[in-house]
Formats: structure tokens, C-alpha cells, sequence
């Protein structure tokens, strides 16, 4: 069968099953920020909640999306539809936008698969000169059919949980200027992708040096790179977040995106793993309210916020100090007056700063890490 094509330079002689590998690391030649007209494929699926990874980049790479891709929705605007994303319009082809240069799936279902009535979406952009980057569990570089198509068309299949991490924590250390912020959980899908984004954008509007770091597919192709750790083989998350982080360390602040909770049943070696691989000072606690029980597992309780706090700082401490600083509140479910009542309740009962991102702003978490900063250079 013939092989896909790579970006790798002339004379380059790594063996073929190497080469076929796209990372998306930063010591990659692969950077998904290269992208500039992307057009995002939610073919039947844009109002439900796998359509997270297209709102995701809608609302954090406004500028790059082209266009989305839903037969069933052709003819709306990306604000009608997913209540973000402004005009960008629905489609029915690819072929639509002329000058698209990448097509981005934007699902995250549950099992990570690819719909298989998308495939022949897929391979007319490919036909069209159009590159496919899918953050799906299912890798797109194992379908032959798709493969063969790229071959021809001399196009690119990058699949961004495909990874080669194979290097253990050496519990680095970083200089006093770095200063390493992470979102933690109560609980899996309650936005801490989201506010690790929120609080790097108003650092970065009071003049402040602050990068994210992804951890996860739709972050990943927001920030262009990253590390898919629910991927990485469990003995080498915490390496790769770790060297992840000293690629960063010049930066002031670093915003690390979390994922799972230490108490999920089903995710906690991920969250572990990245919480000792990144050694935050910083610790940012995001939770869902009216959330009760763990995410797809009903019959198992969620611990109080009190509780969770003191687990994530015993865990972190046993890697670096660190100590939560700050609460955000995902009040998507109340009404205006119901959110404001819960965070000032939070904030009480916690005596920690507290906010709803998208309703209020980051502005009281951002005052938190700057005043974390303050602390620890004094």
C-alpha cells in the first residue's frame, strides 16, 4: 500500500513507520496553528454535546474557521447554532470554500470513533487538496481507504492523540520566574480547558507573559500543540507533561489545562499523572453546580468541594508546594440571578475567590495567580 507523504525535510532517512507519526508537540514540525482557513466537520451533530471540540475552536480561533460543515444545518450561522462563532457559515461541502486548507473534526464522542457516513466528506477534501486533523481515539491514518485517497492527492492525515512520548518525570526544576497554574476538577466535562483559556486572555490583557498548555484534542488544536496524556502510555504522562512545561519555562505564567478528577474511577491515573507532571504552585478548582454524581457513572457521589481541595493539595505537595487559589463555578444550568447566588456561596462557604468565567469575566481568578506570583517572589 502506498505511504502518506510527510513534512519531514530532504534527506531525512528515519525509518517509514517513524515518519508516519504526527506530533504535535513543540519540538514537532507539525504546528496546527499553520492552519488558517479550517473548516470544522459536525456533519448531524452540531446541536449535541459531541460537538464540544467545534465550539471549542469557534470561540478560541474565531479568525481561522472558514467555515462548519453540517448537511442538516447548511444555511445557519455558526452563532444560530452553536451560540458562538458570529457569521461563519453552514455548509453542505467543503467545496464550498475554495480556499479551505484543513478540515478539523469537531466531535468528541463517547468511544472516539468516526462516523462512518463522514467518510465520503472526508475524502472529497482530501481529493480537494484539503488536510484532515481529527482528535479522535480512532486514528484516521489506520483507514486504508482514507489513506490511499491522501496518497493521491498528495494531502495529510494528522490525528493528535497519535503519540510517541516514551521519556519518565525527572522531577525538573524551574526557575522562580515560572510560574505554573493548573485546573483541576471535581469532576470530567466541567471547563477547565475553558478557564486555563479565560485566565491566560486576561493575564494577557493586563500586559502579563502567560501561555496555555494543552493537555487534551480540542485544546490542542486551539493552541496549534500540546499533549493528548489520555493517550501517552500511563509511566510516561508525567514526563511528557514535565517536558511540556520546561519547553514553556520562559514564559511568566504557564496556564496547564487539566483533565478527569483525582477521584474519578475511571480517569484518575490521567489527572495524577499530569497533576505531578506539571508541579504546580497554583491550583484553580473548577466544579459544575447542581452536578451530584460522577460523569457517565450516576450510582457514585461526588466528594464535597472542601474535601477535593485537600486531596489535590496533599497530591500536589508531594511534588512541589502548591495550594488552591482560586474557584470556577460552571453555573451553565442556573439562570443569572441562581449563578450569582451560587458563587457568592462558594466563595463564603470556601473563603476563596470566586467567578463563572463566561458570565463574569476570569478578572478575580487572574487577581489570584497574580497575587500567588507577588507571594512567591517576595
Amino acid at each position: 500500500m502506498a505511504q502518506l507523504r510527510t513534512d519531514l525535510p530532504i534527506g531525512d532517512h528515519k525509518p517509514l513507520h517513524a515518519r508516519l507519526i504526527p506530533k504535535v508537540v513543540d519540538d514537532s514540525p507539525i504546528d496546527l496553528l499553520q492552519y488558517q482557513r479550517i473548516v470544522i466537520v459536525t456533519d448531524g451533530a452540531s446541536r449535541s454535546g459531541a460537538a464540544k471540540t467545534a465550539t471549542g475552536l469557534l470561540r478560541y480561533r474565531p479568525q481561522h474557521i472558514a467555515a462548519v460543515l453540517d448537511r442538516s444545518e447548511a444555511g445557519n450561522t455558526a452563532q444560530q447554532v452553536f451560540g458562538t462563532g458570529g457569521d461563519v457559515p453552514i455548509v453542505s461541502s467543503a467545496q464550498q470554500i475554495a480556499d479551505a486548507d484543513a478540515m478539523f473534526i469537531g466531535i468528541a464522542p463517547a468511544g472516539g470513533k468516526l462516523p462512518e457516513s463522514w467518510k465520503p466528506v472526508l475524502t472529497e477534501a482530501l481529493e480537494n487538496g484539503v488536510d484532515i486533523v481529527s482528535g479522535l481515539h480512532e486514528f484516521l491514518v489506520d483507514d486504508p481507504q482514507l489513506t490511499e485517497t491522501a496518497t493521491r492527492h498528495g494531502t495529510k492525515l494528522i490525528d493528535v492523540r497519535r503519540n510517541r512520548f516514551k521519556s519518565v518525570a525527572s522531577c525538573a526544576e524551574f526557575p522562580a520566574s515560572n510560574l505554573r497554574v493548573h485546573t483541576v476538577g471535581h469532576d470530567c466535562a466541567v471547563g477547565k480547558m475553558v478557564v486555563s483559556l479565560e485566565v491566560q486572555r486576561e493575564l494577557q490583557n493586563r500586559g502579563r507573559d502567560a501561555r496555555f498548555l494543552a493537555t487534551g484534542q480540542t485544546g490542542i488544536m486551539i493552541a496549534g500543540r500540546g499533549v493528548p496524556v489520555d493517550c501517552v502510555v500511563a509511566d510516561f504522562v508525567s514526563g511528557a507533561v514535565e517536558q511540556l512545561v520546561v519547553s514553556h519555562q520562559q514564559h511568566e505564567f504557564v496556564l496547564v489545562e487539566g483533565q478527569g478528577s483525582l477521584t474519578h474511577p475511571s480517569f484518575s491515573g490521567v489527572t495524577l499523572g499530569l497533576l505531578h507532571g506539571c508541579a504546580p504552585q497554583g491550583l484553580i478548582m473548577c466544579y459544575e453546580a447542581g452536578r451530584r454524581s460522577v460523569h457517565e457513572l450516576a450510582h457514585v457521589p461526588l466528594h464535597s468541594l472542601r474535601d477535593l481541595i485537600s486531596i489535590y493539595e496533599s497530591m500536589a505537595n508531594a511534588r512541589h508546594p502548591a495550594k488552591v487559589i482560586g474557584v470556577a463555578a460552571n453555573c451553565r444550568n442556573l439562570d443569572d440571578q441562581a449563578a450569582e447566588y451560587e458563587v457568592a456561596r462558594v466563595q463564603d462557604e470556601l473563603g476563596l475567590p470566586a467567578c463563572d468565567v463566561f458570565r463574569q469575566g476570569a478578572g478575580k481568578l487572574a487577581d489570584a495567580v497574580e497575587q500567588l506570583k507577588l507571594e512567591l517572589t517576595r
